[in-house]
């Protein structure tokens, strides 16, 4: 008879189990987030969504029970390079795990399902498209299945990734596979993504885990400007003058353009976007991962899943559609938990653009207007002028009681102005000019400026015709941007940019509503510079750290791999903090399992020696 105590005795035991691979494999001493809890269910055979922050362990929740129990654990991605580099991190650890896709070979695809029949993976990685072909399907049938595993599960949800439509097919596996456990997986997903995603994939009966979705890390800071280019170049230059890092524009043209501009001022600047020969795509994207210091310019195309945990910053010179995506795509900075930044600089006409494609776009109704939410939310992130943090946290039902104190209007509290009469003036005047003209011409009629055109529609003797002198043209168009993106005011596309009012300037026209707005007379020229220092090293422990990276970067060269994935910089930051000199002590430091410390132990111990022998002699050298 199986006792309730008998139960607890085995998920014990099992725990105790899964905290001994923690750290004999992965050199963990302790489990972050859910990822425990998670853990604990997949080893009980349930079902689990689970929602964590980029760079929060995500990979770990599903490795792990696949080396713990009977059978291969089964992956599902979305990109070739995210599997390749999973697989080569889980082989460093010792961990048999391997991956089926297009680029391989025909001998070596034989090889993997091989290996797959023969028991001998822990983990097999795998394309939606491949794992749901009838011929997967079957060599699947003839294994032991641990468990399967969903990885970027937000590409089920349609106004998430749509570029994947066969995410979407996944929920025939749990006909297929009836009494196998799985897992869905994501960084971010609001509410009712995450009902589309339960739903598709017919998880309404597991286990939801949601982490919290703070990144206190990453230091967010959001602008416009009318020359996006040079203001991205302040923020390289101040910030990161020799880091890595990730620019997302919207379109094809202007990552080409933005690449080759960052190139001939002399940064390693690379395109990537679908329009790209995969053969130059794969070449990017290699060197982005295998050198140092590379900033790829891309559309979202770029980036998903991405290992690579040094990106120190992630810019974005057009405006996402949302919150959602804002957070996924930033996300993919400061992986590692040092410090990174996530800079946007934005235009009117981003939200022109994105509000047209929306309109012109696929879909019911019903998504449409769920869009144009999204879009107004991410909108009212930019225009704020209170914590950033709060705001994005709140979006997603978590709450922070109190400022971050890391992000630009936290670390530089925008001056605001009552904007409520001049707004009122713009307001007036598009409609006293028959909602016929763009921002340029409105400015002109406000200001007062006598120009032929002005002067032949007859509007020189309008009411709001030079009431607008006391403020500056830049301050004006900065208004009418700003009561565009707060949807006061539409653009009529087909009538060359004319602005027409909207049902909701009704009250503040009528004095019902008062606006308050960023100060614009004084807008900061400067961009926030991180009070931060790259390295939380001391000046003699950056010594050691740098040798450490060095010797990294030989033993990835000599392995055709990223240096990353051979060790991450947490691990070379412990190491220069704790300098070992005996293999028992290297055993302690974050990230070194058995494996790793039987591979490369003595070659680190000799490096810290060698470092530390010439520090000596230097020091001796000074002290004569």
């Amino acid at each position: 008879m199986v006792t309730a105590c008998s139960v607890m005795t085995a998920v014990q035991a099992t725990i105790a189990r899964a905290r001994q691979v923690l750290k004999q494999t992965f050199g963990y001493n302790d489990f972050r987030h859910s990822q425990e809890a998670i853990i604990g269910r997949l080893l009980a055979g349930e079902d689990v969504l689970a929602l964590m922050p980029t760079g929060g362990g995500k990979s770990l929740c599903y490795q792990l029970p696949a080396i713990l129990l009977p059978g291969v654990g089964v992956v599902v991605s979305p990109l070739i390079a995210l599997m390749q580099d999973q697989v080569n991190a889980l082989r460093q650890l010792g961990v048999r795990a391997a991956c089926l896709h297009s680029a391989l070979t025909a001998d070596i695809q034989r090889q993997v399902e091989e290996e797959l029949v023969g028991g001998h993976l822990d983990l097999l990685y795998v394309a939606p498209e491949r794992l749901l072909s009838s011929r997967t399907l079957a060599l699947l049938a003839r294994v032991k299945l641990a468990l399967l595993a969903i990885d970027e599960a937000h590409c089920v949800v349609q106004w998430g990734h749509d570029f994947r439509p066969e995410y979407r097919q996944l929920g025939r596996l749990q006909e297929i596979f009836p009494e196998l456990p799985r897992i869905a997986l994501t960084a971010t997903a609001d509410v009712s993504s995450r009902e589309e995603i339960s739903t598709q994939l017919g998880l309404q009966g597991a286990q939801v885990f949601i982490s919290s979705f703070d990144r206190p890390n990453i230091h967010y800071a959001i602008q416009s400007s009318q020359n996006s280019r040079e203001a991205l170049w302040r923020f390289l230059e101040q910030n990161h003058p020799q880091d890595a890092g990730i620019v997302y524009c919207l379109s094809r043209r202007k990552v080409e353009a933005v690449a080759a501009w960052l190139s001939q001022r002399g940064r390693l600047a690379l395109p990537y976007h679908a329009g790209l020969a995969d053969t130059v795509r794969q070449r990017h994207h290699e060197r982005f991962l295998r050198e140092e210091g590379v900033v790829i310019v891309a559309t979202i195309a770029f980036g998903m899943g991405i290992d690579k945990p040094d990106v120190r910053f992630v810019a974005h010179l057009n405006l996402p559609r949302s919150i959602e995506a804002y957070y996924q795509e930033t996300g993919r900075a400061g992986r590692d938990g040092a410090p990174a930044d996530a800079w946007m600089c934005f235009q009117l006409q981003d939200v022109i653009t994105l509000r047209q494609m929306l309109a012109a776009g696929e879909g019911s109704e019903t998504f449409k207007c769920q869009s144009r939410q999204r879009l107004e939310a991410m909108l009212g992130l930019c225009e704020m002028h209170a914590c950033r943090r709060q705001r994005m946290l709140a979006y997603f039902d978590e709450t922070l009681t109190a400022a971050c104190g890391n992000c630009d209007n936290c670390r530089q509290p925008p001056e605001t102005w009552d904007a409520t009469e001049a707004a009122r003036m713009a307001l007036s005047c598009v409609y006293r000019c028959g909602q016929r003209f763009g921002v340029h011409y409105l400015v002109s009629v406000l200001r007062g400026r006598h120009d032929d055109r002005i002067i032949a529609n007859g509007h020189h003797r309008l009411s709001t015709f030079a009431i607008g002198q006391a403020y500056s043209e830049s301050l004006w168009k900065e208004l009418f941007r700003q009561l565009i993106s707060r949807a006061y005011l539409d653009v009529d596309l087909e009538a060359y940019g004319a602005l027409r009012l909207t049902e909701q300037c009704r009250s503040l026209l009528r004095g019902e509503e008062r606006i308050v707005l960023r100060q614009l007379e004084k807008r900061r020229k400067k961009v926030i510079k991180s009070t931060r220092s790259s390295l939380p090293l001391d000046a003699g422990q950056t010594v050691f750290f740098d040798a450490l990276r060095e010797l990294r970067i030989e033993l990835a060269a000599q392995q055709g791999m990223p240096p990353y994935v051979i060790f991450h910089d947490a691990t070379l930051l412990d190491l220069a903090r704790k300098q070992p000199r005996d293999l028992a002590i290297l055993a302690t430091v974050h990230g070194i399992g058995e494996n790793k410390l039987e591979r490369y132990g003595r070659l680190i111990l000799d490096r810290i020696a060698a470092v530390a022998d010439r520090t000596m002699a230097v020091e001796r050298d000074l002290s004569l």
